[in-house]
């Protein structure tokens, strides 16, 4: 390989291009995350049931009218829902704008970190104070994981480079 394969391998890998699966598995979890969190937000709107696995510990309806749906009155699901898009917009744009080209790694690492560890507290919640869980909320718990482990090699790339 030349030098010049080598600065182009690179310039892939750093600038977010088809070849860069890490870039590309946030966005695919991203797009998930707002699947998810999209529908769990039309539930909340429209006020209707949701599609769930019943029985056994599985209850989605104590999970969703329960009093740790909400924080500050606000649905726990449209703070998901606003959190992927916030993040669908930092990727797409982490090319486009200078400021996120060179934090851009770093701001979405923070956002997925506090959602992550958030994500760890509403399962502690579902399997400790409720016993119920909620097949739709563990999804997006899982594509959250999923997303704080794609991020720790992204975050790293983007300070060596």
């Amino acid at each position: 390989m030349t030098s010049i394969d080598n600065v182009q391998s690179e310039e892939i890998v750093t600038t977010g291009h088809s070849r860069d699966w890490l870039y590309i598995a946030s966005l695919v979890l991203v797009a998930i995350g707002i699947f998810i969190s999209g529908y769990l937000s039309y539930v909340k709107l429209t006020e209707t049931q949701t599609v769930c696995i019943s029985g056994g510990s599985f209850n989605c309806e104590v999970v969703q009218s329960s009093r740790y749906a909400t924080l500050f009155n606000v649905p726990i699901a449209y703070l998901g829902l606003a959190t992927y898009l916030v993040l669908a917009a930092l990727l797409l744009l982490q090319n486009r704008v200078p400021f996120l080209r060179e934090y851009g790694v770093m701001i979405q690492f923070g956002i997925i970190l506090f959602a992550f560890l958030f994500s760890v507290w509403l399962v502690y919640l579902q399997a400790f104070q409720l016993k119920a869980f909620c097949v739709w909320c563990l999804s997006h718990e899982l594509t959250m994981t999923l997303l704080f482990l794609v991020s720790i090699p992204r975050l790293k790339r983007s300070l060596t480079t």
